[in-house]
């Protein structure tokens, strides 16, 4: 499999010998408000033409539909691609014009890929309410690692049964800290910590940072902590663009 980090949690995948698109928001720099009043989002341009990022995609897997995670007000990838999301987020894509939508409501095939859905917090308390449901992806295939996207998700008894269950290879967690009314939303350095410490036989990918004005958690902070802890050659802090391969 090989994997890139485009930005944030969008995600270019090479797997079963299919290329798969995650999470894919192309928004351009600043075009978004801000979250938390310190920029206009996002923070980063995308490190390469959106075009690009979208050449040839065959699959799109959406957690959920906060703009962050994919754009629908215009869409920015061809509306014929199909994409799997929540059951209950098929009729807003619908709406905004995409033909091909895959509901996830517990596994389903494609093409030799299997795709679970998991489940995922996006907050605590009436902060993790408002966000609403969010899904996180396992993906297994003849010859590739299994792999656990663990979308936007705090650290949970979930989240750590997911890992028990299905013995990922690979876990690509969110991990950039984000906090919304000063509630904790997605992973920050404890959390991401604490799932390469439940997972020692997984090599764990954080993304989601430095890309939003919500983000509490710095790429060189994570990587340093991981350091300290031991942790440095299984949690791996990718830049935006990087490609990394995995067997």
């Amino acid at each position: 499999m090989r994997l890139q980090l485009i930005r944030n949690a969008t995600l270019r995948l090479t797997y079963a010998g299919q290329t798969l698109l995650i999470d894919p928001s192309l928004a351009e720099l600043h075009s978004q408000p801000a979250l938390a009043g310190r920029s206009l989002n996002p923070t980063v341009p995308l490190p390469m033409p959106a075009q690009d990022v979208i050449q040839g995609v065959e699959l799109v897997l959406v957690s959920h539909l906060h703009r962050d995670h994919i754009d629908l007000a215009p869409p920015q990838l061809p509306t014929s691609l199909p994409v799997v999301a929540q059951p209950h987020d098929e009729a807003a894509l619908h709406d905004a014009g995409f033909t091909a939508v895959l509901p996830l409501h517990g596994e389903l095939s494609w093409r030799g890929l299997h795709i679970t859905r998991t489940a995922g917090q996006h907050g605590t308390g009436p902060v993790g309410q408002a966000m609403g449901k969010v899904c996180g992806f396992v993906l297994r295939a003849e010859g590739e690692p299994t792999v656990y996207i663990a979308g936007d998700t705090i650290w949970t008894d979930e989240v750590r049964a997911v890992i028990g269950t299905h013995h990922p290879d690979v876990i690509v967690t969110n991990s950039g800290g984000a906090q919304f009314q000063g509630t904790l939303i997605i992973m920050d350095t404890e959390q991401t910590l604490a799932v390469a410490a439940a997972a020692p036989q997984a090599t764990v990918i954080a993304v989601h940072l430095e890309a939003y004005d919500h983000m509490t958690v710095t790429r060189d902070a994570l990587r340093a902590a991981a350091g300290q802890a031991g942790l440095d050659g299984q949690l791996l802090v990718p830049d935006d663009g990087a490609v990394i391969d995995l067997h």
